[in-house]
């Protein structure tokens, strides 16, 4: 699919500003639409948004398909009556430059369980409505989703392979007495998800009113402590017990001298296969009904992906196995139509991964960030060997902001001092300027030649239009804990940095 010439910005919802702790759906979100329509942006890309679980990674989730509970406003709850103010009295002082999930998750979610219980006892018989038919619509993952976080709460939040063996394994018996026993929870995630979603499509529909396109986020893998795995175990490599006989991630590469050990359970191809891929059909037609654009993640694990013993504890072990390729897209396609993705072919990448994203006309990606070093294929990253039918950025959520990657050192990859000195002498010579020069902006520099290129689309990080350090980094592959946190301070996204992309829009016909 081709996409018209056109800029954007990359901001996930957790890191706008606001009191809670943490952004959500409210208006901070509203704020940045309008943001992004002044400053002539038609795009703004998310990372995923459904319930995080291990290391609040959105690519460790509860459920391919929910959405996120800590992203609900509070202040929309407000304005529909089902919380007062009184009910946030036990607010606390949240960090303003980071999310503190355990704190949030702590405060937030019996708050919102006030919301839910007000909802079944004094909403209108129009919105109950209006729930019972988003129930019955989404019964196809609501119920097992629902029921799965449910009787995680009752179980301490462990592993659902440490619950109730016969829920485990889901005996009918077991799973009815369960239902019965955790109504009222199940309800309340009912309530969520459906609120959720509610406020989602006001936003999504707010950001169209102004010609704003919403590009989201598809994770290739789901996550082994999900509701996707625990009701359908039988489309993944389990051992008896339910463990991940076989998992996933990267080998070793410019992140990590041992690989990327993701954990997440390998999908049984065949069976998937056997099936039409109609799980895979859904998962898109779900995304379809949320996004105007697809950022497939690790999209060359389709045509083959690297396959680690469960157990293992690095990724060095793994081989590369073939995926489904092209007989999947052609399904889903069959299905749905064309589809509106962004293929991230980062890493090692073969013609035959190529060649099904040309076969389908998806674009692939190119990250500045990694033009200039030691990467072999460093030269397609940089802007004078952009093609048209490119999606470019200047770093994504996996890479340090523009001025970190640029003053952070070494620290962060597997490059060398050496390489570090090589690769700033050629930046500086690419682009023009001295490196004794102080009054460089390193990230309106990189921003520009963005703009400029012929990429028909070009996405930044609101970290590198800020021109924010290393601190203000979103991810940092191979790290397991401390991810994911970065928020905006009220006040860091100026009227400045509105009018500079303005203006880049203008001249740049974008």
């Amino acid at each position: 699919m081709t996409f018209p010439r056109s800029s954007g910005l990359l901001l996930h919802p957790t890191s706008f500003p606001g009191p809670y702790g943490i952004g959500d759906l409210g208006p901070e979100a509203y704020k940045f639409a309008d943001f992004l329509h002044a400053a002539g942006q038609k795009i703004w890309q998310v990372l995923p948004l459904n319930p995080t679980g291990y290391a609040d990674s959105p690519y460790q989730c509860f459920s391919a398909f929910a959405g996120n509970p800590l992203l609900l406003s509070l202040d929309s709850l407000i304005d529909q009556g089902l919380l007062q103010r009184s009910d946030l009295e036990t607010i606390r002082t949240f960090p303003t430059d980071e999310v503190a999930y355990g704190r949030v998750i702590d405060w937030k979610y019996p708050v919102l369980r006030i919301a839910a219980r007000n909802f079944f006892t004094s909403s209108s018989q129009e919105l109950r409505s209006a729930f019972d038919d988003f129930c019955r619509d989404n019964a196809s993952w609501l119920e097992d989703f629902t029921l799965f976080m449910a009787a995680k709460e009752a179980h301490g939040l462990v592993m659902w392979t440490l619950w109730d063996p016969a829920l485990a394994r889901r005996d009918p018996a077991a799973m009815e007495s369960w239902r019965t026993k955790l109504a009222d929870s199940i309800a309340a995630h009912k309530y969520w998800q459906f609120e959720f979603f509610r406020q989602w499509r006001a936003l999504q529909k707010y950001c169209h009113d102004r010609d704003i396109l919403i590009m989201g986020d598809i994770p290739i893998y789901v996550a082994h402590d999900s509701s996707d795995v625990w009701s359908r175990p039988d489309l993944f490599h389990l051992k008896p017990d339910g463990n991940p006989a076989l998992v996933a991630g990267v080998p070793p590469d410019y992140f990590s001298a041992t690989g990327q050990l993701w954990g997440n359970p390998i999908y049984r191809w065949d069976l998937m296969r056997a099936s039409g891929y109609t799980w895979w059909i859904e998962r898109f037609r779900a995304a379809l009904t949320m996004f105007d654009m697809m950022r497939v993640d690790h999209f060359r694990g389709f045509e083959a992906y690297w396959e680690i013993p469960g157990g293992d504890l690095t990724a060095q072990r793994g081989k590369w196995v073939k995926g489904p390729g092209a007989e999947l897209f052609e399904a889903v396609t069959a299905a749905l139509g064309p589809l509106p993705i962004v293929a991230e072919n980062l890493g090692v990448i073969t013609p035959e991964v190529e060649a099904i994203r040309h076969r389908f006309g998806y674009p692939g990606m190119a990250l500045m960030q990694f033009g200039y070093g030691t990467d072999p294929q460093g030269p397609s990253f940089r802007p004078h060997n952009y093609v048209r039918d490119l999606v470019a950025y200047t770093g994504g959520h996996d890479n340090d902001t523009m001025v970190g990657w640029w003053t952070s050192g070494v620290a962060d990859s597997t490059r060398s001092e050496d390489d570090l000195r090589r690769e700033h002498q050629f930046v500086s010579e690419y682009f023009g300027f001295s490196l004794s020069d102080p009054s460089v902006e390193i990230n309106w520099i990189f921003i520009r030649a963005l703009y400029v290129s012929v990429a028909a689309t070009v996405l930044v990080p609101v970290q590198d239009v800020i021109g924010l350090g290393g601190r203000a980094r979103m991810n940092l592959p191979g790290r397991p804990w401390g991810n994911w946190k970065w928020r905006l301070v009220e006040g860091q996204l100026t009227s400045e940095h509105q009018a500079r992309l303005k203006e880049f829009t203008r001249v740049y016909d974008r």
